[in-house]
């Protein structure tokens, strides 16, 4: 990685130096592999605050780290974690964003929804899912339902003896329940 100092004052042992150039080594690996991104280092001597700014332009975003602390070493290595902080987290986005749909639909979990009629603009989203009861499972009320259904199921499908159709029995994050009948 091609760093640039901008500042005066800098005073450091050679020990320091090689470690911060490894820490600057770490970091080009991290964002294009090959340790040709540029990166502009900025340091600064507030009374007895050292202040350093570590910039580097990432996917045409700019990454920014700012640290400051009494000696030059702690204020150089803390711009840079944040600078690795942020260049993980732009990485980790950019990712999800060039990955293709079959990466994001692998854990597609109970039933896939429906299209919607285009004819009646509402204001809040639905979603319909196709959910088919089991066979073997016996006709209840809507009470018993509520008493089957266990603790940490967030539904139940079942069929209604009174309306002779599967209804479904959706718990939500408020402890109240919504019934769908189907």
């Amino acid at each position: 990685m091609k760093v640039t100092y901008t500042g005066r004052h800098v005073d450091l042992a050679p020990a320091q130096w090689n470690r911060i150039e490894s820490q600057f080594a770490k970091l080009g690996k991290l964002l294009d592999g090959k340790n040709e991104q540029e990166a502009r280092v900025i340091l600064s001597l507030e009374r007895h605050l050292c202040k350093a700014e570590v910039t580097v332009q990432y996917h045409d975003h700019p990454l920014v780290g700012q640290a400051a602390d009494p000696e030059l070493f702690t204020a150089i290595h803390g711009a840079i974690q944040k600078l690795e902080k942020q260049a993980v987290k732009v990485r980790a986005k950019w990712r999800e964003s060039h990955r293709g749909v079959n990466g994001k639909e692998q854990g597609v979990a109970v039933a896939e929804p429906a299209a919607e009629p285009a004819a009646e603009p509402e204001t809040t989203e639905q979603k319909i899912y196709h959910v088919t009861p089991p066979a073997h499972q016996k006709p209840m009320a809507l009470d018993e339902a509520v008493l089957a259904m266990e603790a940490d199921r967030d539904y139940i499908v079942f069929d209604d003896h009174e309306a002779k159709c599967p209804r479904v029995l959706i718990r939500r994050r408020d402890g109240h329940f919504d019934l769908l009948e189907l």
